[in-house]
């Protein structure tokens, strides 16, 4: 069985009706119907093996047939509607987190990503730390609550030439990256209330970089002609999107990252300066992929929905092999 812990998002959506196309079982499960519409039982007995069970509003899960997981996006849990308080919500949540996340390390099979490498390395900071150490160029940058230092930074890249965003923009609170302007200096005392990320602009052309497993796919978005060439992402209808070839030295140090960081599966962004130097940004663990498919052709849901097929068919045949020629994994 293959468990896709996601809501119903287009992307799920996509992998999992190719993989019940190609007979596979799927269960998804929605973080944000526990625990007001699901139910956890984790049965530790004296002696013996412990007994999970997960019930969903569709149902109960098999755990015990689960050889691969997807850990796609997760939305927050749900509580009942009789718990008022804040401080009454926060503890039925809190308790449900520890419930759930401890039964889902607690499974022998494959995650892709692990829930707990997934969560870290979603910090942008990390990331470039470790971006660095595998020898991927990274634009100039600085994190700061501290307004002087940020007037210094944007003194010394220039008015113009220096862009700020923020660690997180979703869709309920979108935060595109912007130029720094001279009318935004007089609102500089402003980063005190939360660190701001202040980078040098790079200009050139954007690359989406799709990681799946071993799988690199490659996409070039050109946004140099649009009406906003700062942010790609605002003008994506507008852009030049095409499938492209990385240099194989990048591709490695890409596939350094990915292992250094314990993913699976990541949308690495990136630009290639007019001189051919390619800058990273980040990698999103759950990065979307439709909108490059869409445009390019690149068969990216289809390697996803591959990938879990062939992690869940050699779970099969280590099942299947006498119990003395499986060796235990972590």
């Amino acid at each position: 069985m293959i468990l896709i812990v996601s809501y119903d998002e287009d992307h799920t959506m996509g992998v999992m009706r190719r993989l019940e196309t190609a007979g596979r079982e799927v269960v998804r499960v929605d973080l944000a119907d526990f625990p007001a519409r699901g139910e956890i039982t984790l049965d530790y007995p004296a002696g013996g093996q412990p007994d999970f069970a997960l019930t969903t509003p569709d149902g109960q899960v098999p755990l015990d047939r689960c050889q691969v997981a997807w850990w796609r996006r997760v939305r927050p849990f749900t509580v009942d509607r009789t718990l008022t308080t804040a401080r009454d919500r926060g503890f039925a949540a809190g308790e449900t987190g520890h419930a759930l996340h401890g039964l889902f390390h607690s499974l022998s099979c494959t995650w892709v990503n692990p829930p707990m490498l997934d969560e870290i390395a979603h910090h942008k900071p990390y990331q470039w730390d470790v971006a660095r150490r595998v020898g991927l160029a990274l634009p100039r940058t600085l994190v700061t609550n501290q307004p002087e230092r940020a007037r210094r930074f944007i003194q010394d890249v220039g008015v113009g030439r220096t862009v700020f965003k923020a660690f997180l923009a979703n869709v309920d609170a979108w935060r595109e990256t912007r130029l720094v302007r001279w009318e935004d200096l007089a609102h500089l005392e402003a980063v005190r209330y939360a660190p701001v990320i202040f980078q040098e602009f790079v200009p050139g052309a954007d690359l989406r970089v799709t990681v799946v497993g071993d799988r690199v796919f490659a996409a070039e978005i050109d946004a140099s002609a649009t009406s906003y060439p700062v942010d790609m992402r605002m003008v994506v209808d507008e852009a030049l999107v095409r499938p492209v070839t990385l240099p194989p030295t990048l591709v490695d140090g890409l596939l350094r990252l990915m292992r250094r960081l314990g993913l699976v599966y990541g949308a690495i962004d990136l630009r290639r300066r007019p001189d051919g130097q390619y800058v990273f940004f980040e990698v999103n663990p759950a990065g979307q992929w439709l909108f490059v498919e869409e445009r390019t052709g690149l068969p990216i849901t289809a390697e996803v929905a591959a990938l879990l097929s062939r992690i869940d068919e050699r779970g099969r045949q280590q099942a299947a092999a006498p119990r003395s020629l499986v060796g235990r994994s972590g």
